[in-house]
């Protein structure tokens, strides 16, 4: 068995985003440890936060349940400020994750690597998915962490724009709504940074296939119960659509070259 290491930006990323490889990998008995860059500052304030409540406790309080339902066994906080949206002030925060030097960054996450030896870890593509300036963040501590610590295996988490494409040109044709300003979404078009959602089929190379524990997925994006624009969408979709969507994760391997398309794999190869 061996331990896989998920290094996300905020709460909630680690279940959108890698959610079915993390229950998987647990199911099968690989030890399996959450870092989180930031503690989600500047997501939505719910409403009903008790007294003396900050929308920080809620987080981590709802990370902790997500944890428990996809078999996280640790869960560690670097304790960088959450930086915002591109342009927002927030970026310019000293105690920003956008902030911090990466060398600085990635001597606290190479610290959990080598604690835990890690034998994968998982990072976000180039530009982050979709270009929020803590997930490119990510891409960079990461990969710079991985090479002080000597984590033999990094694999960035990525969006199949293609795929994304198909599913909402399907939904579309038979009338399912597919998400939140679904009237003008274009996965092809500018996201945060200018740049499309996610990756072209052709530069992934690995699909994972977590159509076993796919419905884990979705009650891990529901534990986090206060970030309504993140979680509704996945927690209102029917089963077989979400299944059909979700029921494969996408990775690009370091150092393995593209050939067309991604292959069938796991990360644990």
């Amino acid at each position: 068995m061996g331990t896989l290491v998920c290094f996300h930006a905020h709460p909630d990323d680690e279940a959108i985003s890698t959610g079915g490889s993390i229950a998987r990998a647990a199911a099968e008995g690989h030890r399996v440890i959450l870092v989180v860059a930031t503690h989600g500052e500047w997501g939505e304030t719910p409403e009903d936060l008790s007294p003396g409540e900050s929308l920080v406790d809620r987080r981590r309080a709802e990370t902790a349940r997500s944890a428990e339902v996809l078999g996280i066994q640790r869960v560690v906080w670097l304790g960088y400020e959450d930086s915002g949206m591109t342009g927002w002030e927030q970026n310019a925060n000293p105690g920003s994750f956008l902030q911090a030097p990466v060398d600085e960054a990635a001597e606290r996450l190479a610290g959990v690597l080598r604690e835990e030896g890690a034998d994968v870890l998982t990072v976000y593509d180039w530009h982050g998915n979709y270009g929020h300036p803590d997930h490119v963040k990510v891409h960079a501590v990461g990969y710079r962490a991985a090479e002080i610590a000597g984590t033999p295996k990094v694999v960035e988490a990525t969006m199949n724009r293609d795929e994304i494409r198909r599913f909402v040109e399907t939904a579309r044709a038979a009338g399912m709504e597919t998400g939140p300003g679904e009237d003008d979404f274009d996965v092809d078009g500018p996201m945060d940074d200018g740049n499309p959602m996610g990756m072209a089929e052709t530069e992934i190379t690995l699909a994972v296939d977590v159509s076993p524990y796919v419905f884990l997925k979705r009650d891990a994006v529901k534990a986090h119960r206060s970030q309504v624009t993140d979680t509704s969408f996945f927690a209102e979709m029917p089963d077989e659509m979400f299944a059909r969507s979700f029921g494969t994760e996408w990775f690009i391997e370091k150092g393995v070259t593209p050939n067309g398309g991604p292959r069938r794999g796991w990360l644990f190869e």
